[in-house]
This record gives C-alpha cells, structure tokens and sequence, in this order.
C-alpha cells in the first residue's frame, strides 16, 4: 500500500527527543483524589480566576520548599548522584498548534513560589496565545531541536546529567493536563524527576491528582505525605491568596462627611 511521506515538524521532533530520554527513567504513579472544597469557593470569588495549571504550579513549588527531596534531581555526570536545587523550576506542557498541526511545547516557570499567582498565570497564558517564536522557552528548546540528531543527543546528555544545566533546560518538575478536553488520568512519561498532573473538578469538590516520580530520588511514602500537604496547600496558602487578592480589588466603601 503506497502511502505519504510526511516531515517530521520541529515540535514532533522534540517530542521524539523526549521520549528516547525518557526511556529509562524508573517511573512510578501515585493516583489520588484531593479535595479542593476551600479553593473552590476562593477562585469562585475571585476577580480574575486564575487557571489550574498556575494553581498547581504554584502549590506544588510551596511544597517542594519545605520538602527537599521534590527539588533533588538523579544525575549521572561526573558520577552518579543526587543534586538539589535551591528552588524549584516548573516546566508547563503548553497545547499550541503550529502550522497547522497539533503540539505541546514547555513553558518554564523560575522559582513559581517566589512569584505572586497572578504573574505565574500570566505567564502560562502568553505561552498559549503569543506566537511561538516570542516565547522565550519555546524559542530556546526548538531552536536545540534543529541540529543534527547527534548534536540533539549530546545536548540532551549535557542538559539531562549536569544538575545545573538541567534545572535550566529541563527543570525540577512538570505539570500538564488534558482536563480541558473532559475527565481522566494522565500518565505523562518525561525525563523526571517529577510530573504532576490533574483532571477535573468534581462534583463532590475534589479533583484527581497524578504524581509521577523518578523512583531512583525517593519512595511512595514521601510522595503520599507530599500529596497530603499540596491539598492543605491548595485549600490554605493559596486559597488565602486568592482571597487577599479579591480583597485587594473590591472598592472601599465611601463615607459620607457631614457639612
């Protein structure tokens, strides 16, 4: 059967790239739902609701401040050994469409609990509407992904192994989703050492959470207790910040001066 052949596009391509460094990673996934009963009613009230991906950006850097271990990355240059980070670096999978065909590019997100929500969500919404080539990340990773398959290896090695160069090129956790298509479970595969993603809201004021985790940096238990703190996160640092931020925007009341 005679069929087309088509080039493979640069975002196809470092999709390809992605998985060949994903390979090998020792994934493993810890499904659970978490209720969001106290943020839902904060993002109800709030002025500009922010969008999830922002939310969980954020929450899960609150997190990993406390808890080393979600900023310690496995890296295997000059020997094998584990490299922490002194902040987290969020990599967002951003659904665009380039020339006509369906993509997911990342967009980094430095230091996301350093930043107030409101920017951190700015900055994931000018990764979906701006054009590709003004988005710095995506600018930066594509540009990579036109070399030669060897030289994409070799950088891909160097990104992957040295700790500082991967936190600049890859990050210290992911987030993506596919909530905005309808309800289920995403088990992303990335080069680790953390991905986190969520489906919808529920009914029942809860919304399912998948953390997947390079297996080689820590256990379930550590990952289990840090899915406990992200939902008293949600529902309390964020959720406050929500609602100071409402507070902030609501008019004050004018009082009438007697003459």
């Amino acid at each position: 059967m005679r069929g087309t052949v088509r080039k493979i596009t640069l975002p196809r391509r470092l999709v390809a790239d992605l998985m060949h460094a994903s390979n090998r990673v020792p994934f493993v996934s810890l499904s659970r739902p978490l209720n969001i009963r106290a943020l839902q009613e904060a993002r109800a009230q709030a002025a500009q609701r922010p969008g999830w991906a922002a939310i969980f950006v954020k929450a899960f850097a609150l997190v990993a401040k406390e808890q080393p271990i979600l900023r310690t990355l496995y890296v295997k240059w000059p020997m094998p050994a584990f490299y922490e980070l002194p902040r987290s670096v969020a990599m967002v999978a951003i659904a665009r469409v380039d020339d006509g065909q369906d993509c997911v590019l990342p967009q980094k997100v430095a230091a996301p609990d350093e930043m107030p929500l409101a920017e951190v969500d700015a900055l994931i919404r000018h990764a979906k509407v701006a054009p590709i080539d003004e988005v710095p990340a995506f600018r930066k990773i594509l540009r990579t992904t036109r070399l030669p398959l060897p030289l994409r290896r070799l950088f891909w090695a160097v990104g992957l192994n040295f700790g500082r160069q991967r936190a600049n090129y890859f990050g210290s956790f992911g987030v993506t989703s596919v909530a905005a298509y309808g309800a289920g479970q995403l088990h992303a595969i990335s080069p680790g050492p953390f991905v986190l993603s969520y489906g919808v809201e529920k009914p029942d004021q809860t919304i399912d959470v998948v953390l997947r985790w390079d297996h080689r940096v820590t256990d379930a238990a550590p990952m289990a207790r840090a899915l406990n703190r992200l939902e008293k996160v949600l529902n309390g640092e964020i959720s406050a910040e929500l609602r100071a931020n409402r507070q902030q925007t609501e008019p004050k009341p004018v009082r009438a001066v007697a003459t």
